[in-house]
């Protein structure tokens, strides 16, 4: 309407005042109810040509929607596993703090494999004092079979010394036994030494080894009783939490409630706007928002983010092929905005039904020394009619709270 009476000065108006001045053609005689459409009809075309283009430039330039929303993330409040719940620590719609417990499940099973884990750890410290042990006994043996060897050997030294001095004086079946007992007395070295370092390497490497897979054994007993213990993970407050000791909770099929953050969905809108207004819409461009549950109140709002892909054309892998007949909406783009002003979006509930108008501002390239002037008019003229999106804006805002509280039926 506003475009019409806009466009209509400049066409109707100035075609009747030539048919009233120039030709002397008036209301109500030349012009009549029958013959205004043949009279104007220079006027009449140029109007309605010149409304269309005035409202396709308007909403190409200065793009709105209705389908934005402040869309906020929700925690499912869920456990790693499953089991029954012991007890509950919260209650209904309460805040809380991130660590925050919210409920334990039962853990008589986890506490067992705590302490199974436990006993283990010290098996192996009494296993490494006993190996410690028998390191020193290895080492005690050592220092007798070496004795018992050198006892050995001396004798066997002097009796063959003496027998190459004087041969005869000492029988050769002796010698031969001083031989075998020097031997057998070496081996009993050599077995000392390999006890002492299967002692040793059991004390250093085996049972290390051991008690760090019982300390582990240990952590993930640990682990799984701390599991039992379902904490909030960020600030926030807990809804549809209706648990009670005995009810069972699945990480699949039995969420125990929803845990919505602080500040979830107060500092970003997002609106889909029209495929058409891709290449209208960038990063910076300043915008303004009503948003329902706030209403009569103009929120100035800036382009943060535009998402460069539509949401319409996903697929995931299946066994059919794709049927591009079967997207039947087209999908829209989606627009990530931001309060121009600190706090812009308080009083604003999340998840409301907002309206965003968007504005092209061609301030830069007009005042650049390159821009014709034609060029540059013509910018102009983008950017003033975004004056009257501004003012279709207010109006819609003005009656949102008519529309919704008499108009709409309830």
């Amino acid at each position: 309407m506003f475009e019409l009476m806009l466009c209509s000065l400049f066409t109707i108006v100035p075609d009747y005042l030539y048919r009233r001045y120039r030709q002397g053609k008036r209301f109500g005689k030349e012009i009549t109810l029958f013959s205004v459409w043949y009279e104007l009809r220079w006027g009449i075309t140029g109007c309605l040509m010149l409304t269309i283009s005035l409202i396709t430039m308007i909403f190409y330039f200065h793009p709105a929607t209705d389908s934005a929303t402040l869309y906020y993330r929700t925690v499912p409040i869920l456990p790693e596993g499953s089991g029954r719940v012991e007890e509950v620590k919260v209650k209904f719609t309460q805040p809380v703090k991130k660590g925050d417990v919210l409920f334990t499940l039962d853990a008589s099973r986890q506490r067992s494999a705590l302490e199974t884990a436990k006993r283990k750890v010290a098996e192996v410290d009494a296993t490494m004092t006993t190996a410690q042990s028998d390191v020193v006994k290895a080492e005690a043996q050592i220092q007798e079979a070496k004795a018992n060897y050198q006892q050995a050997k001396d004798e066997l030294d002097v009796k063959s010394e003496l027998q190459s001095r004087n041969p005869g004086i000492v029988p050769q079946r002796d010698i031969d036994k001083l031989k075998v007992l020097v031997d057998q007395r070496q081996a009993g070295i050599d077995a000392a030494t390999a006890t002492m370092q299967t002692a040793t390497l059991q004390v250093s490497t085996m049972l290390p080894a051991q008690r760090a897979s019982a300390e582990a054994a240990l952590d993930q007993a640990q682990v799984d009783l701390d599991k039992t213990t379902i904490r909030a993970g960020v600030d926030g407050r807990v809804e549809q939490f209706f648990l009670r000791p005995g009810d069972l909770v699945a990480q699949i099929m039995r969420p125990a409630g929803v845990l919505i953050p602080d500040g979830a969905g107060k500092g970003a809108l997002q609106a889909g706007f029209g495929q058409i207004e891709a290449g209208v819409l960038k990063e910076g461009m300043v915008a303004e928002a009503a948003c329902i549950s706030k209403p009569w109140v103009i929120i100035p709002m800036v382009i943060t983010s535009v998402q460069d892909y539509i949401a319409a054309g996903q697929f995931q892998g299946g066994q059919q092929l794709i049927e591009a007949q079967s997207t039947v909406k087209p999908g829209t783009i989606l627009v990530f905005l931001e309060p121009l002003y600190k706090n812009g979006l308080d009083g604003v509930t999340p998840g409301s039904s907002c309206i965003v108008n968007a504005y092209t501002s061609n301030h830069e390239e007009i005042s650049a020394a390159h821009t014709s002037t034609g060029r540059a008019v013509a910018l102009h003229v983008v950017d003033g009619v975004g004056l009257v999106h501004a003012l279709l804006l207010r109006i819609q805002a003005l009656l949102m709270p008519i529309k919704t509280l008499v108009l709409s039926g309830h």
